[in-house]
């Protein structure tokens, strides 16, 4: 048996190797160790080996799954190792082989996915200085296939994506958070993996896909064939088509604008409070996955995204498109993850109540589309077309599976009475047994005169009728003595045996018919694979737009008008999740961005809300890109290809970089790849260094967005000599967020106004925050010294771009009694003890006696 298991395991020795063996799966070695540590179960040992104890660790094979959703969650991958001999027949160790491979990439089970987010499996290779990344999601069959130009593309693009696993030459490395995986570098050459690809969808050419000339992206494509080929052995995985994704079709969005946007989590890691968070309202795992891939790829094709904001607007309507909508939503309830059981169902591991959950979605299908055909709206008649009506297959699920299936095949009880007449006569042969028997010890009994005969079943010697030894010799000529016992004796009648043949074998034919049905059921529906697909598509479609209509009304969201002049013109825009978490009425403002003004200069207090104000113009631009209605009264968006942002302090100690060259590395990347129709938020430019070089950074790299590039940008700074630009350059534009000292406190007004703030209240904030008095007014001191020396030195702060070519005005003679004034002015007579009160009293007496 340690051989087998060795020869098996010698196949994958980067897997761990789950070995069946009766109702467990085990493990040994270095395996047993290792799962023993990530499982937490027990590590015991069997047999020896080189005469030391040989380590094993199992887990029970009837919640393996369970095993197999941690492990994987854990980045390890399993190789399932079942019998397929017959014990009856086999000589030494039952012929056992690996019949699956589960790594993070390949799941298709419905308890190791999560259900609202995808799963993908992606590869990617350089070909000529270009890259290939070729991704699939397993469980559904989306297979897509792109190109990014650079190194910095990619990372952009495996950031967006966050795939499961990634497959990579052994010689490359990429900085992903993925699994990678490496494998051979001729399991991407670009020859062979052609011919993989052209196979696996049955073309001769890949010109109808559009990626013929794709050299690098095809290749990356054949190695992620060949890692599926070997992972799920016999089974064909479902390829619901190929396509191919243009950086040009999309706007595009960096992993640092993507965390600072908060689109799919906040940037304290809470799902919760994101974008997706507060849009996911679908009623489908479908959709909400859908809604994941809008938001993730906002499309620049106007056509496509006024077709998804004519569709929501149809189903806002007050009149009839507006119940059938409500209808739409209810009836979308009762829809399973059509696409994750397709491709259950192509790999043939569809469970029975997968087929289930299929025969409830295709026996709504028609309510569904009645209620939907009020709708006109071009999109939505498409999606209904999509649907189809699949009577006949919906017919025959409803007849073949009962209401309430078990989980397994394996157990039977899956099909219902009256499907199929030889299963229901196997089946009631097995059920009839017992009557049967009871039958026939009546009559034997009668036709014998033995009061004490019996008809028993024994799981060695079968089905007996049982009689005294001292009724023994009266048994009659067709009696065959079975077994004898102290007291008894055990007869076999041609009835008898005739019976047992055909019962013992009974129930093992029952769940070989049925399981011989099943997988005629999976064949049946695999003919229909295709109009399935599109149909679990326009259903996925319809959830998105029936939740974004709901969240357009509920939020009080609008149309954008997607305009092809340059500019953004947001009336009364608002931040879509902080006005939903907020205690306070949310301050909606006003943006105007335009040829005339493309630079704004925004000063204002911190917690002022001038990073929430950035957020929103570009969550506003998101949106509208995704087809979605915007938190505003209006919003004309132009043309706009990539969103940038340089928001917030965060450091990479682990890569080395501090948080000042974080800040420049992000800058730089805006810097060398923003232009004239990009959208860029930056925030706080040069504070992570001194101020002089702060200040020069932030006024060249203001000055390049404004002048070189032209980008639509919002410039968010403390530097007040920032303002100074809106007079030299005629397209910026100051603004500032309001904020006034009432009683003592500083109250924040949240609204945007023209020109440049007046002071930065940093002090009052660092009292809101909690910061201690005696800080606070020590820093208030710091401060009127400082503001003082600069005063002397001229005026009130450093004139860094037009500097003064007066001399320095004299110091003002210090009052002899400053020090002593000064250190009274620090005390703080409501929060000395006794004990501090009688030092302070000291110390001042010492300050008079020296000024004396």
């Amino acid at each position: 048996m340690m051989q087998q298991y060795l020869g098996l395991k010698a196949q994958h020795p980067d897997l761990l190797l789950f070995y069946r063996m009766g109702d467990f799966y085990e493990l040994f070695y270095d395996d047993a160790r290792r799962a023993a540590e990530l499982l937490d179960i027990t590590l015991t040992n069997r047999g020896q080996s080189a005469g030391q104890p040989i380590p094993m660790a199992g887990v029970p094979h009837h919640s393996v799954e369970q095993y197999l959703a941690r492990l994987v969650r854990l980045g390890e991958s399993v190789a399932l190792c079942e019998q397929i001999g017959d014990p009856a027949t086999s000589k030494g160790p039952v012929e056992r082989k690996v019949v699956r491979i589960v790594t993070p990439g390949t799941l298709t089970d419905e308890a190791l996915l999560d259900a609202r987010r995808e799963s993908l499996l992606a590869a990617a290779c350089e070909l000529d200085g270009r890259w290939g990344l070729a991704r699939l999601e397993l469980s559904t069959g989306r297979f897509v296939l792109s190109e990014p130009p650079t190194t910095e593309a990619l990372q952009a693009e495996l950031a967006r994506l966050n795939p499961a696993e990634l497959l990579l030459p052994e010689d490359v490395q990429v900085d992903t958070t993925a699994t990678c995986r490496g494998r051979p570098p001729w399991h991407f050459d670009p020859d062979a993996a052609r011919d993989r690809v052209c196979s696996a969808f049955g073309v001769k050419n890949l010109d109808g896909f559009g990626c013929e000339d794709c050299t690098a992206a095809v290749a990356a494509a054949g190695a992620l064939l060949d890692f599926v080929a070997e992972t799920q052995r016999d089974a064909q995985p479902l390829l619901s088509g190929l396509s191919l994704e243009q950086p040009s079709d999309a706007l595009l969005l960096d992993s640092v604008t993507r965390r600072n946007l908060e689109i799919e989590q906040s940037l304290a890691g809470d799902a919760k409070f994101s974008l997706v968070g507060l849009l996911d309202q679908c009623k489908t795992a479908m959709g909400s996955r859908e809604l994941r891939r809008w938001l993730g790829r906002p499309l620049r094709d106007r056509a496509v995204l006024r077709d998804r904001h004519a569709a929501i607007g149809d189903f806002m309507r007050a009149d009839a498109p507006g119940v059938a909508a409500d209808t739409a939503r209810h009836l979308l309830r009762q829809v399973a993850d059509v696409e994750r059981i397709l491709g259950r169902v192509a790999l043939r591991s569809a469970r029975p109540r997968d087929l289930t959950g299929l025969s409830t979605t295709l026996a709504c299908l028609p309510e569904l589309i009645d209620a939907l055909s009020v709708c006109q709206a071009p999109l939505t008649q498409a999606c209904i077309q999509a649907l189809g009506r699949h009577d006949v297959l919906a017919d025959l699920l409803q007849r073949a599976i009962i209401d309430e299936p078990p989980l397994l095949i394996r157990d039977g009880g899956v099909l219902r009475e009256g499907f199929d007449a030889e299963l229901d006569e196997l089946r009631g042969l097995s059920r009839n047994a017992d009557g049967y028997l009871r039958d026939l010890e009546a009559r034997e009994r009668q036709r014998l005169g033995a009061d004490r005969l019996k008809v028993g079943y024994n799981r060695v010697h079968g089905y007996y009728i049982e009689l005294p030894r001292s009724q023994s010799g009266a048994a009659p000529d067709d009696y065959t003595r079975r077994q004898t016992l102290k007291n008894a004796e055990r007869f076999i009648t041609p009835e008898l045996k005739q019976f047992e043949d055909k019962v013992l074998s009974a129930r093992e034919r029952a769940l070989a018919r049925e399981k011989q049905l099943y997988a005629e059921l999976l064949e049946r529906i695999a003919a229909d694979m295709q109009p399935l697909s599109r149909a679990a598509q326009a259903l996925a479609t319809l959830d998105v737009l029936l939740c974004l209509a709901e969240r357009a009304n509920a939020l009080h969201f609008t149309a954008p008008q997607l305009d092809d002049e340059p500019g953004v013109d947001i009336r009364a825009g608002r931040h879509p999740v902080v006005e939903q978490t907020t205690t306070e009425p949310f301050v909606a403002n006003d943006l105007n961005l335009d040829d005339t003004q493309r630079l704004a200069v925004i000063t204002g207090p911190n917690m002022g809300g001038k990073s929430t104000f950035m957020r929103q113009a570009a969550l506003i631009v998101l949106l509208a890109h995704t087809g979605s209605y915007v938190p505003a009264e209006s919003a004309r968006i132009g043309p706009i290809d990539r969103i940038f942002t340089r928001i917030g302090a965060a450091d990479d100690l682990a890569g080395g970089r501090s948080t000042f060259m974080v800040e420049m590395q992000e800058t730089a990347n805006i810097l060398n790849n923003a232009t004239p129709n990009s959208l860029v938020l930056m925030d706080e430019i040069g504070r992570g260094t001194s101020t002089y070089d702060g200040l020069s950074l932030a006024r060249a790299a203001a000055e390049a967005l404004a002048t070189d590039i032209g980008s639509f940008t919002l410039f968010a700074t403390h530097y007040f000599e920032l303002t100074e630009l809106a007079e030299q350059w005629p397209t910026t534009v100051n603004l500032h967020l309001d904020a006034t000292e009432h009683r003592g406190r500083l109250v924040f007004l949240h609204r945007v106004k023209p020109g440049p703030a007046n002071q930065s209240y940093g002090l009052q904030v660092a009292s809101l925050a909690g910061v201690p008095r005696p800080v606070v007014r020590a820093a208030q001191r710091y401060l009127k010294q400082l503001e003082a020396e600069h005063h002397r030195a001229g005026g009130p702060q450093i004139g860094l771009f037009e500097p003064s070519q007066q001399p320095a005005t004299p110091a003002p003679e210090q009052h002899p009694d400053q020090p002593l004034l000064d250190a009274l002015a620090a005390l703080d007579p409501d929060a000395l003890s006794p004990r501090q009160a009688l030092d302070a009293l000291y110390q001042l007496k010492q300050l008079s006696q020296a000024d004396g």
